[in-house]
């Protein structure tokens, strides 16, 4: 390990927590004579999906469950130390665990319970690869409780906690606006492509129509993907199968811009809205141009939430070809649906790109805060 900075010291993971392994003795071990109760009952796939904290659990053990298992504390973090080895989360309240989940309880004096967390998260792929291989990945007390951990004054601690929570916070509250969005859009994709929705002044007949009335497939299977290597600059990018994303070069003149682009693989399908020119890549990917009865981004949005089977690539052409979908005559309409549904992707692509800008720069700050490249200054020793 690298020189410690100016006041921390190298501490085992024993020296700032007692470390208990989880149990449940009971055979078998789902016999419903142990569960039931009211204390609640926390396996590994509970503390992989918890995030910072343990607020939810599935199950729950009456009093003999409870004779058969061991409890721990609130504020306990749990490990997980089999199947998906490292995952942490603190506990809002006394929890059971199986052998399984190991608590790790912090003495108050030594370790800050958020800091010590965010350590471990730290620690996940070095415990990973420390696993022995049996039936699954596991690991054991003799793994943890001689970790060891650059270990500031508890003070500093408890700041460094403070920031990492902040952003936290600030990381939970975007992806709850990120969700609320998602579903916000999911609900205008329901009425406006149904016409439960409609807007003022437009109310045009709806009409229901085939696959190839609506949409004429425009793939050049001549198109040849350059190899990356050969980059030149000015040809066009290529739409390729299975990710419709630039994957090479092309000279081909066949050559496409603001259309749907559906690209299947085996048994799945990709459906994306190309804003910039490409040309098609290998067979699995098919250029949609909307017929004259389609505004092409509505087509786009009509396409994408149509209920499309995901076939191999030598069926789906058929399947496809048998959908119906049901639209406005109104193109002035057809174009109205498409902007407030673009209008709600974008603000879903702006609350994607600042979640993961605060995650990286929450990434980059713990490994400044937790090795102390960067220090903080408690809050008694700031106001002095």
């Amino acid at each position: 390990m690298n020189k410690l900075p100016a006041g921390w010291k190298l501490s085992r993971l024993e020296e700032l927590a007692t470390v208990e392994r989880g149990k449940f003795s009971a055979r078998p071990r789902n016999d419903p004579k142990f569960f039931g109760g009211d204390i609640p009952f926390v396996q590994t796939g509970e503390v992989s999906a918890a995030g910072t904290y343990l607020i939810n659990h599935k199950q729950t053990l009456n009093e003999l469950g409870k004779t058969v298992s061991k409890v721990f504390p609130k504020d306990s973090i749990l490990i997980t130390i089999a199947a998906n080895i490292g995952e942490t989360a603190i506990t809002t309240y006394e929890v059971a665990c199986p052998d399984s989940v190991v608590a790790i309880i912090p003495k108050p004096a030594k370790a800050h319970v958020f800091w010590l967390k965010k350590v471990l998260e730290t620690l996940k792929d070095d415990l990973d690869s420390k696993a022995t291989q049996n039936a699954q990945k596991n690991i054991n007390l003799e793994v943890l409780r001689p970790l060891e951990i650059a270990t500031p004054p508890i003070e500093e601690q408890t700041k460094i906690a403070q920031i990492l929570s902040a952003w936290d916070k600030a990381i939970t509250t975007t992806e709850r606006l990120l969700a609320n969005s998602q579903q916000q859009k999911q609900a205008l994709v329901q009425q406006l492509l149904t016409g439960q929705k409609r807007f003022a002044g437009l109310h045009g007949n709806w009409q229901i129509a085939d696959f190839p009335s609506l949409f004429l497939v425009k793939n050049d299977k001549k198109t040849q993907t350059i190899s990356s290597n050969y980059l030149e600059q000015g040809k066009t990018p290529v739409v390729d199968q299975g990710q419709a994303l630039i994957a090479g070069y092309t000279d081909s003149d066949q050559v496409y811009r603001d259309v749907p682009v559906i690209v299947f693989g085996d048994h799945t399908r990709a459906i994306k809205w190309v804003d910039f020119e490409f040309s098609p890549g290998a067979d699995g990917t098919q250029i949609l141009k909307a017929s004259d009865l389609l505004e092409a981004r509505f087509a786009y949005y009509l396409l994408s939430n149509a209920d499309i089977p995901n076939l191999g690539y030598s069926r789906h052409m058929r399947e496809l070809k048998e959908i119906e979908f049901r639209y406005p005559t109104d193109k002035a309409e057809q174009q109205k649906i498409a902007q407030v549904l673009s209008t709600a992707d974008a603000e879903v692509a702006n609350l994607q790109a600042q979640l993961a800008t605060l995650k990286l720069e929450k990434k980059a700050l713990m490994q400044q805060l937790l090795t102390g490249q960067r220090r903080v200054k408690p809050d008694a020793d700031a106001a002095a």
